[in-house]
């Protein structure tokens, strides 16, 4: 082959076995497998070997063929047993040794790829030649690559170590040079190859190649692939399943049979396979003929995989089987480093038994799926249901709207990200959680000593400042929230702004503290960004802005449950190792947050969430003592209510998860209502077969010093001069606000009225609005059976200047006659003075006028 020629057949899309002979030679190749002991079938005699044996000797000698990934064991709880749920390998695939393996498959495998394998030691230089050829007259056609099944198994070992790489970018790198079409590449191979030849047998070397192999959609070594796509065993193939299989290998992605499609492409290659097999004596000609004439659409049983987290038993126990295994690789039991980890669960063999209530989960997915159509067109719907065991932080549940899969293009109605969870388990970066997260600004409240009976404001107002963040002042901006109905103003007891989750209230609450507070009230129970960022602390953060996973706010919530008691959140309750030994499980990991009467008293308040305020309606029909919080977003494009038994936390998730603000109160669900309008039901029918497998008992009530705090009662300031009340206002702690003179009774600039009224419970420092008289108004006094004499001389004194006598007059006779019966405005009623004041009398027993009542 001239220099020219080489370089010319470098412009065809030939294999690096072309290329590589080009750059070699055909003579020189011979020589150089010659001398480092290959025996090739054709020898040419007269080479030159000493450049390409030093390439040759500068590469590694010896590959490991390994253990391939075993399969692991996952256990959850069905009517208070253990039962088998998942079992999951490294990859699909399941292992069988060379006797499970059907003789039609190794013939296929041998005859079709490799015929002169029992031969030749790891390298087959008359394929190599043949390869060679086929690439100068410009194509390979069905000669192949010149590759032996060891050389395969060489690039198949590679492959399968660069998907072990701990990060994408390492695995993607590795994995496209282990497959690279290069000289260095192919060279590496053979050597490898003939180092596996020498260690390991033919039978060894050709049991890992049909163990390894991949055989597209998602699927490896031949058991798996024939379970997938037959739904058999690869111990008992025909020879056109065993043929179709082989066909497969060389390009997995467009011959693999999991769609129609793909038969022609796979066909073609099968009936290659099957003439080789013939050709070797090892099918007889009725045996072929019956093969090539035999359809896929005959013999695929298109299978769903029996392993893996996507073939887990029990409805929506899939995203949950996805974390617990992620959990578990990185639990010390499998080994002091990742690396160690990753290696132990690959090699495989380990029971798991996990936390999760397989038959409470498969209801929370009947329900999610009912009222959170996973099917939306209108929007990126997503929604979860969570619940954890408060005293223990155990995953009771963790079910989801969407199916699982992890393709790589996945159905709308699909995904592989789990929206329960971190991001670093389940690629989402978490919900803003609206009002929810009113319960850290609540804990914080009752921890700086005041309490639920306190009064704050809920009318909006411009809050640009009196924040304090960790001792320092800041600045809000133009900062102008609202509530979320106009009719929420006025004030409001912190119990009642909890049930009616008043925004103002609960900002003005948070101005009496310190937001860094809040913050660490928030992280003392396990909450944290979803992300991994920082946690905010800003003043629209009090309403819910961070996002965060909805496993987290259920085991927050948890801890409130608890008596204040935080539980992490474990997945993992034993392990036991491939000899049977028992590691342990999870480190239940639980510590006191928050005072325990600090918890008892927001229980309290929140339970009048579902008697009375935002949350009404998802009160079980057991009578199980409940509390909850719901939240929305500003847009309504994230609803959420939390809540929980003494038990059992449950958190109930809907919202867009593409970004978009799609209001979930203006989308219908299809079966009851609006999403944001069902939660509440929804909330109900999932805590309610939880609380007849964990029964929970009352929750403890609040010590009065949690109802009134440190708050001090506001005095009744009516009818003192506003001198007088802004010393009784300073007086008592409290900041006087001058509200204006109003229209009134009594002498002009005395108070007529307060907000908050007198007896509010009022922290140091809180505002007092003075309204004093213009003096304008009266009374009308108590004139009910006076003489008109003196009715009229005592609204005269009262201020008021014209009072006139009804033409009528009631029914009376006897002692009544001519004595006031009614007066128009009535007895204590305000009006001005100048206003008319009419006087009806008693007339006689028939209401007609007596003769003199003057």
């Amino acid at each position: 082959m001239s220099a020219q020629k080489t370089s010319a057949s470098r412009t065809k899309p030939v294999s690096a076995v072309g290329a590589f002979i080009g750059f070699v030679g055909f003579s020189a190749l011979a020589g150089l497998l010659v001398t480092i002991g290959v025996t090739p079938a054709i020898a040419v005699a007269g080479v030159t070997t000493t450049s390409t044996i030093g390439v040759f000797e500068s590469l590694p000698e010896y590959i490991e063929i390994g253990d391939l990934p075993q399969r692991n064991e996952l256990y959850a709880y069905s009517g208070g047993k253990s039962v088998h749920f998942a079992t999951v390998y490294d990859q699909n695939r399941e292992e069988l040794k060379f006797d499970q393996i059907s003789d039609q498959l190794k013939n296929a495998a041998i005859d079709g790829e490799d015929k002169r394998f029992y031969d030749h030691g790891g390298v087959d230089m008359t394929s190599l030649i043949r390869a060679g050829v086929g690439s100068i007259a410009g194509g390979l056609g069905e000669s192949g690559g010149g590759s032996t099944l060891t050389m395969q198994l060489v690039r198949n070992i590679k492959m399968q170590q660069a998907l072990e790489l701990p990060t994408k970018k390492e695995q993607v790198k590795a994995y496209n040079e282990a497959v690279e079409q290069t000289i260095p590449r192919k060279l590496e191979e053979m050597k490898l190859a003939i180092g596996l030849a020498k260690k390991y047998s033919k039978k060894e070397i050709l049991t890992a190649y049909l163990n390894i192999a991949y055989f597209g959609d998602q699927t490896y070594g031949v058991q798996a692939a024939a379970q997938h796509y037959y739904n058999k065993s690869a111990t008992d193939l025909t020879p056109a399943e065993a043929a179709s299989l082989i066909a497969i290998v060389q390009y997995p992605e467009a011959r693999n049979l999991s769609s129609p499609k793909k038969y022609d492409a796979n066909v073609a290659r099968r009936n290659v396979v099957l003439r080789s097999m013939y050709a070797q004596k090892n099918l007889t000609e009725a045996e072929y003929r019956s093969a090539r004439q035999s359809k896929p659409a005959d013999y695929v049983h298109l299978t769903q995989p029996s392993q893996g987290c996507r073939a887990s038993v029990g409805d929506g126990s899939q995203f949950f089987c996805d974390y617990a295994v992620k959990i578990v690789k990185e639990m010390s039991q499998l080994g002091s480093s990742q690396k160690a980890r990753d290696t132990a669960w690959r090699n495989g063999g380990y029971k798991i038994q996990t936390s999760l209530n397989i038959d409470l989960n498969a209801e929370q997915k009947r329900l999610v799926n009912t009222y959170d159509n996973k099917a939306e067109t209108n929007l990126a719907l997503g929604a979860t249901l969570n619940s954890i065991e408060a005293g223990s932080g155990r995953i009771i549940t963790m079910a989801q709207n969407k199916d699982y899969d992890q393709s790589l293009k996945s159905a709308p109605t699909s995904t592989s990200i789990n929206y329960s969870v971190d991001y670093k388990y389940g690629n989402s970066g978490g919900f803003q959680t609206g009002s929810t997260y009113k319960l850290f600004t609540l804990l914080a409240w009752l921890q700086a000593g005041h309490g639920l009976n306190e009064v704050v404001s809920g009318a909006p107002r411009n809050m640009s400042t009196g924040w304090t963040a960790c001792g320092q002042p800041v600045y809000a901006g133009d900062y102008n929230p609202k509530n979320d109905s106009p009719g929420e103003s006025g004030n409001y007891t912190v119990a009642a702004a909890t049930a009616g989750s008043i925004n103002l209230a609960f900002l003005n609450m948070a101005q009496k503290l310190d937001l860094c507070d809040i913050r660490d009230t928030a992280e003392s129970l396990g909450v944290h960004r979803a992300d991994g960022g920082e946690l905010q602390y800003n003043p629209s953060a009090v309403l819910g802005t961070n996002d965060i996973a909805p496993m987290t706010m259920a085991a927050a919530y948890a801890a409130v449950s608890n008596n204040g008691i935080y539980c992490k959140p474990i997945a993992i309750d034993e392990i036991t190792s491939p000899s049977g030994k028992k590691l342990g499980g999870q480190t239940k990991d639980c510590k006191q947050a928050i005072d325990p009467e600090v918890a008892h008293a927001a229980v309290y308040a929140m339970k009048g969430t579902i008697t009375s305020g935002t949350a009404r309606g998802a009160q079980t029909p057991d009578g199980t003592q409940l509390f909850a919080k719901t939240g929305t977003t500003d847009t309504a494009n994230q609803i959420w209510l939390v809540g929980a038994s003494s038990r059992v936390a449950t958190a109930y998730w809907q919202g867009n998860t593409d970004g978009k603000l799609n209001n979930l109160r203006h989308y219908s669900n299809g079966v009851n209502g609006t999403y944001a309008g069902v939660r509440a039901d929804v909330w109900k029918q999932a805590m309610t077969p939880i609380n007849a497998t964990y029964p929970a008992g009352p929750f403890t009530d609040p010590n009065s010093s949690a109802l009134r705090g440190n708050a001090k009662a506001l005095p009744n300031l009516q009818g003192k001069t506003a001198d007088e009340a802004r010393a009784a206002i300073s007086g008592a702690g409290f900041t006087y606000v001058d509200g204006g003179a109003r229209p009134g009774p009594g002498n002009p600039g005395s108070v007529t009225s307060t907000s908050p009224a007198a007896g509010a419970l009022l922290s140091s420092g809180s505002s007092v609005t003075v309204y004093t008289s213009d003096g304008t108004q009266a009374t009308v006094p108590e004139i009910g059976g006076d003489s008109l004499g003196d009715a009229r001389s005592a609204l005269n004194d009262a201020g008021f200047t014209n009072v006139n006598l009804a033409d009528s007059y009631a029914k009376g006779g006897g002692g009544k006659t001519c004595k006031v019966a009614a007066v128009e405005p009535a007895i204590n009623a305000t009006a001005n003075k100048n206003d008319n004041v009419t006087i009806q009398l008693y007339g006689d027993k028939n209401g007609k006028a007596p003769k003199d009542c003057k």
